[in-house]
């Protein structure tokens, strides 16, 4: 086993911080930008700017989706679940609701009350358009509450609740009342039966899940519901990782089986995807059956790839993964007026489906992050984002 290469210099008795783990969260957000730029010209016209693809090119963004949203907010609910147990510790219950509620009760007001109106007014306009032709008239407030959705702060909204239903577990089962007891620098990482065993586990729960809650519905603002299950069952893990010490003792070997075994289970949930169609949505169809266990087996390989490549390659940080790290959170927020604006700046080029994506995209990373930098430059800005 090869040691972490990450680790500052801390005082005695402090746990150092896992320099991967940040930089990793950085490539989960940049997947971020990426997956909501390619919506925009993809066949699922769910995003606030959208354009009609004009040639047969989207049917490879929608592949791009279909495989990213296998796993990537899975690994995000992870990673988030990796840094609880630790900030209720130091903080206490008290401190570390208050501090919940400032870094994500805060932004999902300023979404709510500020961005959503910005990257909607398109949407807005064409409503407001259709009623006139029809002799009625639709006023903004009537639409934001018809239309509303806490679009892509549904991520920020149910880790909130995550993190009070943590609080609550542990007032129940009488955690908050012991002294916590330091997590080992190196823990002993699950075996492979024990790794299967939960694949094999959600894979059935999330079968049965969409059987109720079908993959292309939204539930009380949540884009994504048919994924709840991986969801819970990535965050819990997250929590049980930072308490034993699970991440610094994965193997390299097991990171690369986990890329081996999600490169077979993309392959098979693509043919999946082309051959049962709608099928693989949900209402216990063998295809949901089958497109549910490659979802999982994808997320759960993905993940452990991920984690063991940014531990042994990715462990550093100088001052531009800094920089990306430090901002992150702030693209989250923002990142859905930048690619709104971009979009209608570029609805005038005449390019494939896939370019005019690839050209969002490569104009949306730098320029998420510059805003982000700007916005967190406000006084004040910093303590939320």
């Amino acid at each position: 086993m090869t040691q972490s290469v990450n680790r500052p210099a801390t005082p005695s008795g402090t746990r150092p911080r896992l320099l991967y783990v940040d930089n990793l969260r950085t490539a989960l957000m940049a997947l971020v930008v990426v997956h909501h730029s390619v919506i925009a010209y993809s066949n699922v016209p769910r995003w606030y700017y959208v354009e009609p693809p004009a040639d047969s090119s989207a049917t490879l963004l929608d592949i791009l989706l279909v495989l990213n949203q296998a796993f990537f907010m899975g690994a995000f609910f992870l990673v988030s679940g990796l840094f609880v147990p630790g900030s209720h510790d130091r903080r206490g219950t008290r401190r570390f609701l208050k501090e919940r509620l400032l870094r994500l009760g805060v932004p999902l007001l300023l979404w709510l009350l500020v961005l959503r109106p910005l990257v909607t007014v398109g949407r807005y306009t064409a409503a407001r358009d259709a009623a006139v032709q029809r002799g009625s008239e639709l006023p903004y407030w009537e639409f934001y509450l018809s239309s509303f959705t806490p679009g892509p702060m549904w991520f920020v909204e149910v880790l909130l609740v995550f993190s009070v239903l943590y609080v609550l577990w542990r007032h129940l089962t009488g955690e908050d009342r012991r002294a916590p007891e330091p997590a080992p620098a190196m823990g002993q990482a699950p075996g492979a039966v024990a790794i299967i065993g939960f694949t094999v586990g959600l894979a059935l729960v999330t079968y049965l899940w969409r059987i109720v809650v079908p993959m292309g519905i939204s539930v009380l603002g949540l884009p994504s519901p048919a994924y709840l299950p991986q969801y819970v069952a990535l965050f819990v893990v997250g929590l049980v990782a930072a308490r034993r010490g699970w991440l610094e003792g994965l193997s390299r070997t097991a990171g690369r089986a986990g890329f081996a075994v999600a490169a077979v289970a993309a392959v098979v949930l693509v043919l999946c995807l082309i051959f049962a169609g709608e099928g693989i949505l949900g209402h216990g169809t063998p295809a949901s059956l089958t497109a549910a266990t490659c979802e999982s087996v994808l997320a759960v390989g993905v993940i452990l790839g991920l984690l063991v490549l940014f531990r042994e390659r990715l462990g550093h940080q100088g001052r531009r993964r800094r920089f990306l790290s430090a901002h992150a959170y702030a693209v989250y927020v923002i990142h859905p007026v930048v690619l709104v604006a971009l979009g209608y700046a570029l609805r005038d080029v005449q390019a494939p489906a896939v370019a005019k994506a690839a050209l969002l995209t490569a104009f949306a990373l730098p320029l998420c992050w510059a805003t982000a930098y700007l916005v967190r430059a406000l006084p004040g800005a910093r303590k939320v984002l």
